[in-house]
């Protein structure tokens, strides 16, 4: 599951990077809404808003807006109603992809991601085409240089860990949803510092592609996540480093 790893890690970069920029405070802002909305604007009580405000937090977003958010979503601040929609599709070799969106016009929305798949060679698809490839779970990589193997396990494990598994150059760890939070405090209870940590789409199987295919598969995932309603895209390649460390410069 390499491929996996090395994504989750120019994910992870990119968002800094675009976090930096301002971009990514307007889909953090999202979440934190949708996430008081639904389960409450304690955030020790809510699991879903702990992470939003964490990630918030990572990308240095202020205080401020934070709390401006979550009001939103509680409506002791008026907002907007937001709604959560998931498409399915396949990119180029048969890739098979999955976004999540929280929009507050769904037929805009769909138009919009519909076109992204149609210009990028990708063709959306109906509901269940292929979500069933994909189990969500919680996924943090650890660079190998960060920690010793038995060690990481050990923490890992004792934290709730379901599997740690061996790449070239990092550990993934693997979690459920219910006991991702506890192995994140474990790592950063005993120092261990990760390259990337998240709530993902982990596929069963992935699809190889190389050369122009790949070039192809990735334009077309990175328009879908510029797309402004979009809050996350997942899909099931297998692309050469190479061509991912191209993808992250």
């Amino acid at each position: 599951m390499s491929g996996h790893s090395k994504w989750a890690g120019i994910k992870h970069k990119k968002a800094l990077v675009d976090a930096k920029r301002g971009k990514a405070f307007s889909k953090l802002t999202k979440e934190m809404i949708v996430a008081a909305k639904t389960g409450g604007g304690k955030i020790e009580a809510n699991p879903r808003l702990r992470l939003a405000v964490a990630k918030a937090k990572e990308a240095n977003m202020p205080n401020d807006n934070i709390e401006r958010a979550i009001k939103k979503g509680t409506g002791e601040l008026p907002g907007v109603n937001y709604e959560q929609v998931t498409y399915e599709g396949y990119g180029p070799g048969g890739v098979a992809i999955v976004v999540e969106a929280l929009t507050d016009n769904k037929n805009r929305t769909t138009a919009e991601v519909r076109n992204i798949f149609s210009k990028k060679s990708g063709n959306l698809a109906g509901a269940g085409s292929v979500g069933w490839l994909f189990t969500r779970k919680g996924f943090i990589v650890v660079e190998k240089s960060k920690a010793e193997e038995e060690r990481l396990m050990s923490v890992a494990i004792e934290g709730g860990a379901e599997d740690l598994k061996t790449e070239e150059d990092v550990y993934e760890i693997i979690a459920n949803l219910k006991d991702y939070e506890k192995v994140r405090a474990a790592l950063k209870d005993k120092g261990i510092e990760w390259q990337a940590a998240e709530i993902t789409m982990i596929p069963s199987s992935y699809v190889k592609i190389e050369g122009a295919q790949a070039r192809q598969v990735l334009g077309l995932v990175e328009a879908l996540e510029e797309q402004d309603d979009v809050q996350n895209v997942y899909a099931n390649f297998d692309i050469p480093d190479q061509i991912l460390q191209e993808y992250a410069k």
